[in-house]
């Protein structure tokens, strides 16, 4: 029974993160955007489409004491991302528990509460059965500089227009913190 459930939940997993190697228009893609992911609405998105980009990833949650980071984080997307500023929400219910809801659930939250128009994704594992992209992002091998596990909802990694993680800030760092303004107009201004 035991290896039962673990090959129906090995398939499902893979469902919400898959990694992919590749090229896209002729250009390598990034390790940290060689991932396709979920969307809330449940359509595959290939994360390389980012490539070129200043992105910030973050883990989000619905029921946490830094939910109201989701207005910070929808200000920087309406000031910066214009110029080349891509805010990506992933959903996890790793953290207390609080992100309990459905896909619709969390998007219908985000649409009410904060006007998020941000890029939001189908929940994830980020500590417990950890999704490749997490498993990247915290990994010594592919990010010395800011590498271990995700202490709580609401971190933010940055990553630089060539796909390189530039940043993290923990989740106690307000999105539009000087700091965190700072690092993004740095990384914009680089082409």
């Amino acid at each position: 029974m035991r290896h039962l459930v673990s090959l129906v939940l090995i398939p499902c997993f893979l469902l919400a993160c898959s990694i992919q190697a590749g090229e896209k228009g002729g250009k390598k893609v990034p390790g940290v955007l060689q991932f396709k992911m979920k969307s809330l609405d449940g359509k595959t998105v290939d994360l390389a489409k980012y490539q070129g980009k200043v992105v910030l990833m973050v883990n989000v949650a619905s029921e946490c004491g830094y939910t109201p980071h989701y207005k910070g984080l929808q200000a920087l997307h309406a000031k910066y991302g214009k110029d080349g500023l891509a805010v990506l929400g992933f959903p996890c219910n790793d953290f207390g528990k609080q992100e309990p809801g459905t896909e619709k659930q969390i998007a219908e939250f985000c649409e009410k509460n904060y006007g998020v128009t941000f890029d939001m994704f189908a929940k994830v594992g980020i500590n417990n059965n950890p999704c490749p992209l997490y498993k990247y992002l915290t990994s010594k091998a592919t990010n010395p500089n800011h590498s271990g596990k995700v202490r709580w909802n609401f971190e933010i990694f940055l990553v630089g227009r060539d796909g390189s993680i530039v940043d993290r800030f923990e989740s106690k760092v307000d999105p539009e913190s000087a700091k965190v303004v700072k690092t993004i107009e740095s990384e914009l201004k680089k082409k």
